[in-house]
C-alpha cells in the first residue's frame, strides 16, 4: 500500500462513529443526481453576507442556485468554473430567490471549499 492510500485509510479510521450517522442504502444514493455544471453568472444576494446567486449551464438547461459561499468566494472569480451539483433536489426559496439544486462543498475551518472537477468536463455530465 502506498503512502497516500495508507494515510487515507488512517484518516477514515479516525472519523468518529457519531459523524457517520445517517448511513443510507446504495439504492438511496442512486436517487441523487450529481452533475457537472458551469457557472455563467454570479452575484451577491442583496442584504446577505453569505448568499451568492449562481446562474449555471447544466447540459442544454440553464438554472439558478443560491449558495452560502459568499464569505469565501468573490462572485466574479466564480464565472467560468465548473462545479458539482445535486441536480434533482426539490427547488427551495432562499431570501425570495428560487434555488434549483445544491452545489457540493467541503467544510473546512476557513469555510466552504467548492468541489470541482480536476479537468474540464462537459456541463451536464453525470457524476458517480
Amino acid at each position: 500500500m502506498d503512502d497516500v492510500n495508507r494515510q487515507a485509510t488512517l484518516d477514515i479510521k479516525q472519523i468518529p462513529d457519531k459523524e457517520l450517522a445517517g448511513v443510507i442504502e446504495f439504492a438511496d444514493f442512486q436517487k441523487i443526481d450529481l452533475r457537472v455544471a458551469k457557472i455563467v453568472k454570479a452575484e451577491r444576494v442583496q442584504n446577505s453576507e453569505k448568499l451568492i446567486r449562481l446562474e449555471l449551464v447544466l447540459g442544454n438547461e440553464q438554472r439558478q442556485i443560491v449558495a452560502g459561499i459568499g464569505k469565501n468566494y468573490e462572485p466574479e472569480k466564480l464565472i467560468g468554473r465548473e462545479i458539482i451539483i445535486v441536480a434533482n433536489l426539490a427547488p427551495r426559496k432562499l431570501m425570495g430567490l428560487e434555488s434549483s439544486g445544491m452545489l457540493l462543498a467541503a467544510h473546512s475551518e476557513r469555510g466552504p471549499v467548492l468541489v470541482m472537477p480536476e479537468n474540464e468536463v462537459a456541463s451536464g455530465t453525470k457524476v458517480s
